[in-house]
């Protein structure tokens, strides 16, 4: 008998809003306020475009995700996907557990964000432990949050969306203009690395900050007519992402200069609402950036912990319950808050967000490749669409390794024991797995 996965875990329906209210809380939770002053860094004096071209290939990797979502709506997302076009193996169990982990590091990215920004209003070294406890505590809510159930999270996510998207732009318009559009940042000279290759490693990371959009596919099946809605919703969220954070970029530029930005990279929109707001304006970036970072911790979890428990319900990843009691999908939220702040408590943000696009794009090319090679005709793909965001992903991970391999290698040691890891254990497992089951038989 078929097993309809489709129909695990819907709980409460979301409407085409509260699934663009969910993307949005991911994707904005974990971008504009993280990694502003990263990118800045990376790419220089022209950081801000850097997020327009993250946009654009963000756009041709949104096309495979649309087409499959509106074929496959699935609460497993990226899991099935990869199952359509590999089948039960090794790809597809390791590369869905590299989105599980970009996702969770992504979590943990957020969570050291809002420490970060929190500590702001305190006169404490930004290197204080508060960052991680804070971070710890942000996310230890958002399991409390996520145990309530889907409602619950809807409409929160709803709430704090219309918040943060709207206090942003306010940011981003008002900063602009009070800063005279006043480009002088551009003018000098941007910081090391130099050239194209910084700049296509600022585009590495600027896809991070719109990655959340993958989240949606999580919860296909819990959205209203899911055939239409989930790629109704992955559109309007990465097109309301781009307009947001481009007038935020600009607003930043315009009030800080570029080594300001980057002294600043942990929390450069509290510093660049200084010359602009005063010390209104540092008050008013620092609860944006908590609302910000509470409502995409929850969203991610609630998404990250379906698509694990997806896998479980494959049989592609071993399970153990630990003695705790409720079903498979409250037992991986617990993995995935745990494994979150470890990594919150043991990684800075610069190198959270470095592992995270590295496991996203290594993913993002095994979904364009699967698509383009078995599932084109069956979801009406086109072929130069697909093989575009292929050469896209691999030219922008290629310029960001090669960066990270002149500044912190132990970035690109972790990723490839990450990634051995993952493929070695998945071998391990589903070899053990297939001969239980014919030596059950």
């Amino acid at each position: 008998m078929k097993h309809d996965h489709s129909t695990q875990y819907k709980e409460n329906s979301l409407s085409l809003i509260g699934a663009v209210s969910m993307g949005t809380a991911v994707i904005i939770g974990a971008g504009i306020f993280a990694l502003t002053g990263q990118i800045a860094e990376l790419g220089g004096q022209w950081f801000p475009l850097a997020f327009l071209v993250a946009a654009v290939v963000t756009g041709f990797s949104a096309y495979s995700y649309v087409k499959l979502s509106n074929a496959y709506p699935s609460a497993g997302g990226i899991a099935m996907f990869l199952e359509k076009a590999y089948g039960k193996g090794v790809i597809t169990a390791a590369g869905a557990l590299l989105m599980y982990f970009s996702m969770v590091i992504n979590e943990s990215l957020v969570a050291r964000t809002f420490g970060s920004y929190t500590m702001q209003l305190f006169d404490v070294g930004k290197e204080s432990w508060f960052v991680p406890a804070l971070g710890v505590g942000l996310l230890l809510f958002a399991f409390v949050i996520n145990i309530s159930g889907n409602r619950m999270i809807g409409t929160f996510s709803l709430v704090m969306s219309v918040l943060k998207i709207g206090g942003i732009a306010a940011f981003g318009i008002v900063g602009l203009w009070l800063s005279g559009f006043s480009l002088e940042s551009f003018t000098i000279v941007p910081a090391e690395p130099e050239g194209v290759s910084g700049f296509l490693a600022a585009v590495a990371l600027a896809i991070l900050a719109y990655k959340g959009f993958t989240t949606i596919t999580n919860s296909g099946s819990e959205i209203v007519d899911p055939h239409r809605n989930v790629g109704r919703a992955i559109i309007l969220s990465i097109g309301i992402c781009v307009v947001v954070y481009f007038l935020v970029a600009m607003a930043v530029a315009g009030n800080l200069t570029l080594p300001e930005i980057i002294a600043a990279k942990n929390f450069a929109l509290a510093e660049a609402a200084r010359p602009a707001f005063g010390d209104f304006g540092l008050w008013f970036t620092v609860i944006l950036a908590i609302i910000a970072t509470v409502s995409g911790v929850i969203a991610s979890a609630f998404a990250v912990s379906r698509m694990l428990a997806m896998l479980t319900d494959m049989k592609l990843v071993p399970h153990s319950h630990f003695g705790m009691p409720g079903d498979i999908q409250k037992h991986t939220l617990v993995y995935t808050i745990v494994l979150a702040i470890v990594l919150t408590v043991f990684f800075d943000l610069s190198r959270i967000a470095s592992l995270g696009a590295i496991f996203y794009l290594i993913m993002d090319i095994a979904v364009h490749w699967g698509v383009f090679r078995y599932l084109r005709k069956e979801v009406g793909a086109n072929a130069l669409v697909l093989i575009t965001a292929i050469v896209m992903d691999v030219v922008v991970l290629s310029a960001f390794l090669m960066i990270k391999a002149q500044s912190d290698m132990l970035v690109i040691y972790v990723a490839l024991a990450g990634v051995i890891l993952i493929f070695a254990g998945e071998r391990l497992f589903l070899k053990a797995y297939s001969h239980s089951n014919k030596t059950g038989e």
